[in-house]
């Protein structure tokens, strides 16, 4: 089996509302609204996010992103009228940021992310 594109579904319970909070988030219009429920980012080459409306599942997701500049996502976030805290350190030189998106899905953004550790 070959796999071609990962997709990240994250259920919702407005998708308009929550339309407009990850177009805050990833700094950008949707790449693609393939029905009334669901709209797209292409976050990298292959791989997707999609948020979905799903009101039984809504505010249950949990979606990691690692980015390359972890201080500069957050002010980016901040100056975006965005609610996030403090960039906590995890394990082996890994630092998170999360934050919740209108339904409490929770995203989190990864620095010093990478393959093998």
């Amino acid at each position: 089996m070959q796999i071609d594109h990962v997709l990240a579904v994250v259920p919702v319970s407005d998708i308009d509302r929550a339309d407009r909070f990850f177009e805050t988030l990833f700094g950008r219009p949707a790449d693609n609204r393939p029905m009334p429920s669901l709209v797209e980012w292409r976050a990298v080459d292959a791989g997707w996010v999609q948020v979905h409306r799903d009101a039984d599942r809504a505010g249950s997701g949990l979606l990691n992103l690692a980015v390359a500049d972890l201080q500069a996502a957050r002010e980016e976030l901040v100056a975006a009228g965005l609610d996030v805290g403090e960039i906590q350190s995890a394990n082996k030189g890994v630092q998170l940021l999360p934050l919740a998106d209108p339904d409490g899905n929770v995203v989190t953004l990864l620095g010093g992310f990478r393959v093998t550790y």
